[in-house]
């Protein structure tokens, strides 16, 4: 984790040097180790530094290459070293004197503007190329490491790893964004380049960005193929691939200097990366015990407590165990401080458990904190397997599917079949393939109880006839989707005046209709919401000036899991179950074979509505009219009296009301007038 800053004069104006240490400064949380400028003429980089890797003490940012003509400012763990190394022909020093910023510099003199193409790891970095007078910029695949920037043609780029430090230069305004208020406020979070301010963007993952006196181009260097498969001879071949590759993932993310904590809520994927980490860490002797862990605990609400699921991780050793209590502070506790650091709203209940735990590791002296976030969309749950199978006419496998899958999660089996599985029946009659669809009829009505009738007619007839009036209509008549429509929370006036509906229609993908699981996965791995999350936790962790890890976040690991055969996804019921195979053995079988997780909404409902109900009220009868020209107040008002009346807390409810005090409290605090 350190800090970058850079400004272009696209006009030839010279750089103020003050400017861009203005720049640097606001960002020195996230650089506690030092700091440095370079400017020439109408260009400057800045950065900010933090030590984590055993290399980093040897780092010199920014870096100017031996013709002076080439500097590069960086944020960066670069995973294939070796690889690069070699590649680079830099075997005349040992590796320990080679930084990770000296293998960038070194990829771009040798491959350009392809050279990200070559990096595996979390990095973000601006070059600065004299002799082309062109700065090139790149983020990494998953965009773990964030990068803002603001482009006025003909005038000034500039970037920043936060937005904030963007604000220290008069050429940036801070005007609203209004487009990417109602995205928030309708929980649309597609969009990968937008920012809450007009002028702003982000550069999305595994992109580049070139920018010249005349124009910037912005290109992908890398895509998720959703066609490849792997195919292994068995399963334990599978098994044995997944734990080759996810060992070195977190092997790459055990670099480091300094002690490492590793975030363990007791699910499946926070242990699978401890408990692996462990193993690399101290595979003889685990009294010599090297890594920490940090846990959520729950005392007073039961049913969030995954206590039996993390005390099964640190019964095997080697770990040095700390704790946080979840339900000794709410969602609204810490929000003055989270936005100094925060530069938008977030839409995520959940902000406040990473930042207590990210407060604890730095009370500990931590650097590094490993996280297991979203190995759920990496390994995959799988249950679209089922739905795959339903497509293909395999009744018999997909019910025996449902059937293994529901108890693992507490469902009725036909509850399951239904929402994932029935819907499928109707195409097979749509197709005109009767023998499918009958086939279908039969197992359905023999391990369901459902009649023939009923499903004849509400699953062959009245579909069949629907699709027939369709192709009754004139081929170029334009059929307008009015089933989608913003949130009821957003004012009707505002979301006309944006044209939101508009919006919606472009952005939405819930009327793709995935035909197998891994176009289903490959889906999921591309919502902008992923980028989202992460951004957001990189904020919360430079904070305290920490560096996140993300092994689930690894390259060749997404690349793998996604290229998997559904089966490899979903068997047995189990969802990710390629993970739970190949860690046999390192996993305690309690967490292994484990279903679900806890539902952690019971402590966010009652930390919202209790532990910080005078904030909430506060907020409710004070800021919310910063809103006033973005929301319905009514609507609002309604669902808020409802919330705080009712014994039973909806989620129609909580929701909005939500969104909104997060939004009016940002506002706020960056004196957005309403």
């Amino acid at each position: 984790m350190s800090g970058i800053v850079g400004v272009c004069y696209l006009d030839g104006r010279p750089i103020e040097q003050q400017n861009i240490a203005r720049m640097v400064d606001k960002l020195a949380h996230r650089g506690p180790d030092g700091a440095d400028i370079w400017v020439d003429g109408s260009v400057g980089l800045g950065h900010r530094m933090l030590w984590t890797t055993p290399e980093s003490f040897l780092e010199k940012l920014p870096l100017v290459n031996l013709s002076k003509e080439i500097v590069l400012t960086s944020d960066c763990r670069i995973d294939n070293r070796e690889e690069l190394i070699g590649a680079l022909q830099l075997n005349n020093r040992s590796c320990e004197q080679i930084t990770d910023s000296d293998l960038i510099l070194g990829a771009y003199e040798k491959w350009g503007k392809n050279c990200p193409e070559h990096l595996l790891g979390d990095f973000v970095f601006a070059i600065w190329d004299k002799r082309k007078q062109s700065l090139f910029c790149a983020r990494d695949h998953m965009g773990v490491k964030p990068f803002y920037y603001s482009y006025n043609p003909g005038k000034v780029f500039a970037f920043a790893s936060e937005i904030k430090a963007l604000f220290c230069l008069k050429d940036i305004s801070c005007r609203l964004n209004e487009v990417r208020i109602a995205d928030y406020l309708n929980l649309m979070l597609e969009d990968k380049a937008i920012t809450s301010y007009e002028n702003i963007l982000r550069l999305p993952p595994a992109h580049s960005l070139v920018v010249n006196s005349k124009d910037t181009q912005t290109s992908c260097y890398w895509s998720l193929d959703p066609n490849r498969e792997i195919k292994l001879d068995s399963d334990s071949a599978y098994a044995k691939e997944f734990k080759r590759i996810f060992t070195e993932a977190v092997r790459c993310r055990l670099r480091s200097a300094f002690p490492i904590a590793s975030q363990l809520s007791g699910g499946l994927d926070s242990s699978s990366v401890t408990c692996v980490a462990r193993e690399i860490l101290s595979p003889k002797d685990r009294n010599q015990a090297q890594l920490h862990t940090i846990s959520t605990i729950f005392d007073k609400i039961n049913q969030c407590d995954e206590r039996p699921f993390i005390n099964a991780v640190l019964e095997q050793g080697g770990l040095i165990p700390h704790y946080i209590h979840g339900d000794q502070v709410g969602p609204l506790s810490s929000l003055e401080d989270v936005f100094k650091y925060e530069d938008e709203g977030f839409v995520g209940p959940s902000h406040f458990y990473p930042w207590i735990a990210n407060r604890t590791a730095n009370e500990l002296g931590m650097r590094i904190v490993l996280d297991g976030l979203d190995g759920d969309t990496t390994v995959c749950h799988g249950t679209s397997r089922i739905t795959e199978l339903a497509r293909q006419g395999d009744w018999k496998t997909c019910i025996s599917e449902v059937k293994a899958f529901s108890p693992h999660f507490k469902v009725k089996p036909y509850s399951t079949f239904r929402n994932y599985a029935l819907p499928y029946l109707a195409e097979f009659a749509i197709n005109f393939s009767w023998i499918g669809f009958f086939r279908g009829v039969r197992l359905i009505h023999q391990h369901f109880g459902i009649s023939r009738k009923k499903l004849i007619l509400n699953y062959g007839i009245k579909p069949t006839f629907k699709q027939i009036t369709k192709l009754w209509q004139r081929k170029d008549q334009k059929i307008i989707n009015n089933s989608i429509s913003h949130n009821p929370l957003v004012d009707d006036d505002f979301a006309k005046k944006i044209d939101l509906d508009k919006r919606i229609q472009e952005l939405d993908i819930s009327d793709y209709k995935p035909l197998t699981a891994r176009e289903q996965h490959w889906l999921s791995l591309n919502r902008g919401v992923l980028s989202h999350v992460l951004e957001r936790s990189d904020y919360c962790a430079a904070n305290f000036s920490l560096e996140v890890r993300h092994p689930f976040m690894d390259k060749r690991l997404v690349e793998f899991c996604l290229a998997l055969p559904a089966e490899q996804k979903l068997s047995n019921g189990f969802g990710r179950i390629v993970m739970r195979r190949a860690l046999e053995g390192i996993l305690p079988k309690k967490v292994q074979w484990r279903g679900g997780k806890a539902d952690l909404s019971p402590n966010f409902d009652d930390g919202f509505l209790n532990r910080d109900r005078h904030l909430l009220d506060e907020v409710m009868s004070k800021q919310i009219n910063y809103l006033d020209k973005y929301i319905d107040s009514g609507f609002l008002r309604t669902a808020y009296q409802r919330m705080i009346s009712e014994d039973q807390v909806r989620d129609e409810d909580i929701t909005p009301a939500w969104q909104a005090v997060i939004l009016a409290l940002w506002f706020e605090s960056k004196k957005i007038a309403p």
